[in-house]
C-alpha cells in the first residue's frame, strides 16, 4: 500500500473519523485508525463499538492530490498517527505499508516508521440497509438534538434514559429525553412511510453535531435493528440502538396550569444565572421562585448560609393566574432557556408548588415543551 496525498485535507476526515476512537477499550485494535486504499479512493475508519465513523477521501477530487501507487490496508495507531500528520512540515505526505505491517510516513525533511496491524483483524462494520432513506435539513436536525439532548440521562441505571427517542411516522416527527427530573420534546414536520421507534445513545448524537460541518445542506438517516447509519459529506456516522422500551412521556406533560407567566427568554436566564450564583455554594443548589398574581410581582430568590442570599424582582411580558412558591435546579432551567435561543418569548406553566411545570415558545408552543420537576424544600 502506497500513497501521497494532501496533507490538510487528510487531517480535515481523520479529525472527524477521530470522534469515534476511544483509548479505553476492550478491543486493543480499537485504538486505531483502519486505512483502506482502493482504486478509487482512500477510506479511513475510527469504532469504539458503540459509534463508528467512515471517512471517504476521493481520488478524482482533484483537491484531495490523492495518488495512488499500491492499494492496501492497514490500521495504525490513532494518537501517535495524528499527532505525526499535523507536525508534518510539507503540503503534502506519502504513505506506504513496509514489511511486517511497518508504515513509512514521509514529508519534506522528516521520515517517521511506526508499526501497524494487519487490517484483516479490525472488526467489521455494521451492515445497515440504505434503500429506505429519510432526509433531513441538517440546520433543523442539530437544532432538535441540541434542544432535546441536554435531558439525557448521565446515569447508567437505566439505560433507555441515556439516549434520545425518536418517533417518526406518517404524522411527523417527535424527540424526546427525560432524566426523571427534567423532560425536552421536540417536534418537527418530517414524515416518514414507515413507522420507527428508535433510542439514540446522547452521546452519540453530540459526537454527531460536532462532526457535521455547518456547509452539509442535509444528512440521510437509514435504520436497521439494531444501528442507524447517518451520511453526509463523503462521512458515514454509525451508532448502535439502545435496547428496552422509552417511558410514555406524553401524560408527563401537564395539558392545564393555574398559574403563566410570559417573559423573554434571555432576560429570565441572566436573571437566573445571576440568583444561581449563590445556590452553587449551597449544598442543595436550590432558587425559590415566588409569584403574587395580585400585586403583578414575581421574585427570585437564591440562598447559602456560607456567603447569603439573593433577591431579584423580575422583568416579565404577562402574569395571570394564582399565587404560587416554588423551587427549582437552576442549572435546569438555565440549560431549558438556552435550547430556546435568545430573545424567544417564552411562557411558563405551573400547576401547584409539587408538580412539574412547563416552558413553551409562545410562537411554535404545540412543538416544543421543557418540562422541569421542582425540589421539595420542606
Amino acid at each position: 500500500m502506497k500513497f501521497s496525498i494532501d496533507r490538510t485535507k487528510f487531517i480535515n476526515q481523520t479529525s472527524n473519523v477521530q470522534r469515534a476512537i476511544s483509548t479505553k477499550t476492550t478491543i486493543p485494535i480499537l485504538t486505531g485508525m483502519k486505512l483502506d486504499l482502493s482504486e478509487s479512493g482512500l477510506t479511513i475508519t475510527g469504532s469504539n463499538s458503540d459509534i463508528s465513523i467512515t471517512a471517504f477521501i476521493d481520488k478524482n477530487d482533484s483537491e484531495n492530490d490523492l495518488k495512488i501507487e499500491n492499494t492496501g490496508s492497514i490500521v495504525l495507531p490513532a494518537r501517535f498517527f495524528n499527532e505525526i500528520i499535523k507536525k508534518l512540515p510539507g503540503d503534502n505526505f506519502e504513505l506506504e505499508v513496509l514489511e511486517n505491517n511497518q508504515t513509512l510516513i514521509k514529508s519534506g525533511v522528516s521520515e517517521f516508521t511506526i508499526n501497524g496491524l494487519d487490517a484483516v483483524n479490525y472488526p467489521h462494520l455494521p451492515e445497515v440497509e440504505t434503500d429506505n432513506q429519510l432526509v433531513l435539513p441538517t440546520d433543523v436536525f442539530k437544532e432538535v438534538v441540541n434542544q432535546t439532548v441536554i435531558a439525557v440521562s448521565t446515569q447508567e441505571s437505566r439505560p433507555v434514559l441515556t439516549g434520545v427517542n425518536f418517533l417518526i411516522s406518517s404524522e411527523g416527527l417527535t424527540a424526546v429525553a427525560t432524566d426523571s427530573h427534567r423532560l425536552s420534546q421536540r417536534k418537527i414536520n418530517i414524515t416518514s412511510d414507515e413507522d420507527y421507534n428508535l433510542i439514540i445513545p446522547g452521546k452519540s448524537l453530540t459526537e454527531l453535531v460536532r462532526t457535521i460541518s455547518d456547509s452539509v445542506k442535509e444528512i440521510s438517516m437509514s435504520i436497521s435493528e439494531n444501528q442507524v447509519l447517518f451520511s453526509f459529506d463523503n462521512i458515514m456516522f454509525y451508532s448502535r440502538l439502545l435496547d428496552g422500551r422509552y417511558p410514555e412521556t406524553d401524560r408527563l406533560i401537564p395539558e392545564e396550569s393555574s398559574t403563566r407567566l410570559t417573559f423573554d427568554s434571555s432576560k429570565l436566564l441572566a436573571s437566573v444565572e445571576r440568583a444561581s450564583l449563590l445556590s452553587h455554594e449551597s449544598r442543595n443548589n436550590v432558587i425559590k421562585l415566588e409569584i403574587k398574581a395580585v400585586d403583578k410581582k414575581a421574585t427570585l430568590y437564591g440562598n447559602s448560609p456560607e456567603v447569603g442570599t439573593v433577591e431579584e424582582v423580575l422583568d416579565f411580558d404577562n402574569l395571570e393566574g394564582d399565587d404560587l412558591e416554588i423551587s427549582f435546579n437552576p442549572d435546569y432551567l438555565k440549560d431549558a432557556l438556552r435550547s430556546f435561543g435568545g430573545n424567544t418569548t417564552i411562557e411558563m406553566s405551573f400547576t401547584s408548588p409539587l408538580h412539574p411545570f412547563t416552558l413553551r415558545p409562545v410562537e411554535d408552543r404545540d412543538n416544543f415543551v421543557q418540562l422541569i420537576t421542582p425540589v421539595r424544600t420542606f
